[in-house]
């Protein structure tokens, strides 16, 4: 479609930190020319050639930026040396300014090291204290306020300016500026960054943690010349260039969209451009060309992209999806329906790049449970599966209310685009919000999950019991019910930190391990959105006020946004499987956004 081309272009240009392994890579696009910052040190001969947040062998505590170079800032601490890193733009050139915060017995080197990124054609060559590189798309200079050092013991491959760090360093591309003049445009940048936060009023803290977030993890992808947000760059790194998760790119578009449409745009597009070929979104998809086959993830893709049209009232992204994400709904329908009810799954195939994950798990219980995004949730220990049907034997309450959700979204979406569909669409949304009724559970006052082989119910729960609300066929009083007996139950859910990922009596609570008890920020903003059909206005509001104070523990503390944070204690960090600088913790701010009610206005936009 025309104009997601021209979107996609108008995004991947300029500098920026494209390059996904490391948030000290500035880079020029379409070219990919790059000026890649490093550090050399003395007191051990070490050299930091790539750095990113929440990696244990460098510190960084990110600033404030712009979507692009416009105004970028951090604070890195490696091997006792501690920098300010910040960057700005004067037109079309990049202005970088390096602020030594440490000092030393024989001072380090800051290493700028030239690059041609992605096999883009080029020469590069050092020219005293200039860099210069050649490209198809002209010639750029890169000019330091400071005379470079002759060190050959830097593991460079390319033409590199090494330069002490005994006072500010400036780097100007363009042409030459002095030390005075980058870092007074830099000053003007951070000052026009600092009022366009102030515009969110008391928002704007919140807004920070959540877009600052989503700044530094959107990257460039050449394999697909493409602008996305992966969850983090750690991440994609390990997977060897980027990886892109389900719900969790549908969620990276709706936190853009606080105040990026285009990127906003481009996370959802591209996450559902990921389909596989049974027509589903896969669990992921990375850059190998491997995506998980046999299952998907829970289905927020629809809801995601009415948000966003509602938002913006552009009707050709809905125009655009819409088929796949149709043939996504009728996926779950043909594939993971049980008694009218759905569970979860894993179905078999053939692998493609023989990873690791395409034989582990795979039709079987651990591959169904990956289906949930709640991977080693206590809610499906024990529970059997079905290797002929390839399903998890659980009527899962979560699942069907989600589906229900996902049902009318798309329905929406019909409406707006004339298709036919809608009215299949409302009835398959209608049939379900129905049969969820049947897994209210009026002793435990709950939704429960349900045993599809024994019809035994579940009472291990999570807040996907609360998703059935979504339905909008539970009473009035059945709601009040799940939140006066569980969800203010501080033996379940309420707490200083909310919401557990399993309730805190439940004997899987104290792993505090991933989904065992930790707290994640989707599970909380799907509990928000469910609420939203119900006069609950004192939940919704303690949901969002929670939620906002759990997010800034740690981002003032650290500048962390955690994939996950502990249920006791609110911490992020000191487990090894919660990520410092993933995106969707921004999910907890977003809350509040929706409870300002900010998503019910014009859209603003600040990219």
């Amino acid at each position: 479609m025309h104009e997601y081309d021209a979107l996609k272009a108008r995004l991947a240009r300029g500098w920026n930190t494209w390059n996904t392994r490391s948030v000290l890579s500035h880079v020029l696009l379409p070219a990919g020319f790059a000026l890649n910052l490093g550090l050399k040190e003395y007191a051990g001969g070490g050299y930091l050639k790539e750095a990113l947040i929440g990696r244990e062998e460098e510190q960084i505590h990110p600033g404030p930026r712009t979507y692009d170079d416009g105004y970028t800032e951090l604070t890195l601490t490696w091997q006792k040396i501690e920098v300010l890193v910040q960057s700005a733009l004067d037109g079309d050139d990049l202005l970088l300014l390096v602020t030594p915060k440490s000092t030393h017995r024989r001072t380090p080197l800051l290493v700028v090291e030239s690059g041609m990124l992605w096999n883009r054609p080029g020469t590069l060559v050092r020219d005293g204290d200039t860099l210069v590189a050649t490209t198809p798309k002209g010639t750029v200079h890169a000019y330091a306020t400071t005379t470079p050092v002759e060190e050959p013991y830097v593991w460079a491959q390319t033409p590199y300016l090494a330069l002490p760090l005994d006072g500010p360093v400036g780097i100007a591309t363009g042409k030459r500026r002095t030390l005075a003049e980058i870092q007074a445009r830099v000053a003007a940048a951070q000052a026009e960054r600092a009022a366009c936060i102030a515009t969110f009023g008391d928002l704007a803290e919140v807004y920070t943690a959540v877009q600052t977030c989503m700044a530094w993890d959107t990257v460039y992808d050449p394999q697909h010349d493409r602008v996305i947000s992966p969850v983090s760059r750690i991440w994609s790194c390990g997977a060897g260039g980027y990886i892109l998760f389900d719900w969790d790119t549908y969620f990276a578009g709706l936190l853009a969209s606080i105040d990026n449409k285009e990127l906003a745009y481009a996370n959802a597009i591209e996450i559902t451009r990921e389909h596989t070929e049974a027509g589903f979104i896969p669990n992921f998809a990375s850059v190998t060309g491997m995506k998980s086959r046999d299952r998907s993830q829970p289905p927020a893709g629809s809801r995601v992209v009415l948000e966003l049209y509602k938002r913006f009232g552009d009707r050709w992204l809905p125009e655009m999806l819409f088929d796949d994400l149709l043939v996504w709904n009728r996926w779950w329908l043909a594939h993971r329906v049980i008694d009218g009810l759905l569970a979860w799954g894993s179905d078999p195939y053939e692998p493609v790049v023989d990873n690791f994950w395409e034989h582990e798990g795979v039709n079987a219980r651990f591959g169904a449970a990956l289906e949930s995004g709640l991977d080693n949730s206590p809610m499906y220990d024990d529970v059997p599966f079905d290797p002929e049907t390839h399903l998890l034997q659980l009527a899962d309450a979560g699942l069907t209310g989600m589906y229900v959700m996902d049902c009318r979204a798309l329905a929406e979406l019909a409406a707006v685009l004339g298709r036919p569909e809608e009215a299949e669409l409302r009835a398959r949304g209608d049939q379900f919000a129905r049969n969820v009724l049947s897994l209210w559970d009026e002793a435990t006052g709950i939704f429960c999950n349900r045993r599809t082989d024994t019809g035994e119910v579940s009472h291990r729960l999570s807040p996907t019991n609360f998703y059935p609300l979504f339905a909008g066929t539970a009473t009035q009083a059945q709601a009040e019910r799940m939140i006066t007996e569980h969800f203010y139950n501080p033996a379940e859910f309420w707490g200083e930190y909310i919401m557990p990922s399993i309730t805190r009596d439940d004997p899987a609570y104290p792993d505090q391990n991933y989904w065992r008890g930790r707290i994640w920020a989707p599970m909380n903003f799907l509990v928000y959105l469910a609420l939203q059909g119900y006069d609950l206005p004192d939940a919704k509001r303690d949901l969002a006020e929670k939620s906002v104070a759990l997010l800034l523990k740690e981002w003032r503390e650290h500048g962390h946004v955690h994939e996950n944070y502990s249920g006791d204690t609110g911490e992020g960090c000191g487990v090894g499987n919660s990520d410092r600088f993933y995106h969707w913790g921004g999910l907890l701010g977003l809350i509040a956004f929706y409870e300002a009610g900010y998503y019910a206005g014009a859209a603003k936009t600040t990219e």
